[in-house]
C-alpha cells in the first residue's frame, strides 16, 4: 500500500486555506516529499512528519510556487536533527537544481553562520546530496524504486514526473504539465496518478493576459483526466486547483473528469489523505 496525502492543494496566489504545492508519499517505511510550497512543513506537522523523518525531496519543475519553502525545509531538517553525522538529504529533481539548492543555502549563510557559533554540536552547513536528473531509474533502497520522466511545461524546462512503486503498488506525480507521450508512458497502468488541474473554462474568461497564460501550459480537468484514461491509472487525484474549488463545486468538478475517465477520481482540500492498493 501507498499513501498519498495532499499537503499544499493551493496556486501561486496565498490562499489561507491552502498551502504552495507539495504532495506527501509513504512507501514502504519510506516518506517522500514531492515539491514543497509555502506552508509545506506546517502542513506536514499536521500529519506527523517533520523535516528530519524525510526520505528525500523530489523536485519536478523550479518555478517558485514549487519551491517556495525550500529553505524552511533545507534549515529545519538541519537543526532538528540531532545525530552526531545527519545523513545528507537527498534531492531529486531537473538540471538548475543544484544551482538552486546552492542559491539558497547562500541567501541563508548567515543564520547558518550563527547557529554554527552558537550550537556546540553543530559544525557543518546543511548537509544535502543532490542529483539531477530528467530520465530513467534515480532511487532503489529497501524494496521502493522511483524513476523519472520528462513533461511538457514549456518555456519551464526541463520539467519531470514521478513514478513510485512499492512492492506491486503504483504511484505516478505529474507535476505541471499538458498532456505529453512521455507522461503516458511513466504513468501507463499505474494505481494511481497525482495531476495537477485548471479550469480552462473560468480562466480563459478572466480579462487578464498574464492569468490567460497559464491556459498554455498547464493541464486541464478533463486533460489530466484524459491522460489518466489514456494511461489505463485506477485512480485519479486532483490537487493544485486553479481557481480553487468553491464549497459545493465538488460534484462539478468530479463530473468534468468523469467524462474523460472511469476510474477512481479524488478531489480534496489540504491534508486529503488517499490510500493506493495494488489492483489485481
Amino acid at each position: 500500500m501507498i499513501e498519498i496525502t495532499l499537503l499544499g492543494t493551493g496556486s501561486p496566489v496565498p490562499d489561507p486555506n491552502r498551502a504552495g504545492p507539495s504532495t506527501l508519499v509513504r512507501a514502504g517505511g519510506q516518506t517522500f516529499l514531492i515539491d514543497c510550497g509555502r506552508g509545506v512543513l506546517q502542513r506536514a506537522a499536521a500529519v506527523g512528519v517533520g523535516a528530519a523523518g524525510l526520505s528525500a525531496l523530489l523536485l519536478t519543475h523550479l518555478h517558485s510556487d514549487h519551491i517556495g519553502d525550500l529553505g524552511d525545509l533545507l534549515i529545519t531538517r538541519w537543526i532538528s536533527t540531532f545525530a552526531p553525522d545527519p545523513t545528507p538529504l537527498p534531492i531529486i529533481g531537473p538540471p538548475g537544481t543544484a544551482e538552486t539548492v546552492e542559491a539558497t543555502l547562500k541567501a541563508f549563510r548567515h543564520d547558518i553562520g550563527y547557529r554554527i557559533a552558537h550550537h556546540a554540536d553543530i559544525n557543518e552547513p546543511p548537509a544535502v546530496e543532490v542529483h539531477e536528473c530528467t530520465d530513467g531509474p534515480v532511487w532503489d533502497r529497501d524494496g521502493v524504486t522511483i524513476r523519472v520522466a520528462p513533461t511538457d511545461h514549456r518555456p519551464v524546462a526541463p520539467t519531470i514526473g514521478f513514478r513510485i512503486e512499492s512492492g506491486s503498488a503504483s504511484v505516478v506525480l505529474a507535476g505541471d504539465t499538458v498532456p505529453c507521450a512521455t507522461l503516458d508512458e511513466l504513468a501507463r497502468g499505474a494505481d494511481a496518478l497525482v495531476h495537477t488541474v485548471i479550469r480552462k473554462d473560468i480562466v480563459a474568461n478572466i480579462p487578464q493576459q498574464r492569468l490567460q497564460d497559464i491556459c498554455d501550459y498547464h493541464s486541464s480537468v478533463q486533460e489530466a483526466a484524459a491522460t489518466a484514461a489514456r494511461a489505463g491509472v485506477g485512480t485519479l487525484v486532483m490537487t493544485h486547483y486553479v481557481p480553487a474549488p468553491v464549497l459545493g463545486q465538488e460534484d462539478q468538478w468530479r463530473a468534468l473528469a468523469a467524462s474523460e475517465f472511469g476510474g477512481r477520481i479524488e478531489l480534496g482540500d489540504d491534508l486529503h489523505r488517499v490510500e493506493v492498493q495494488p489492483r489485481a
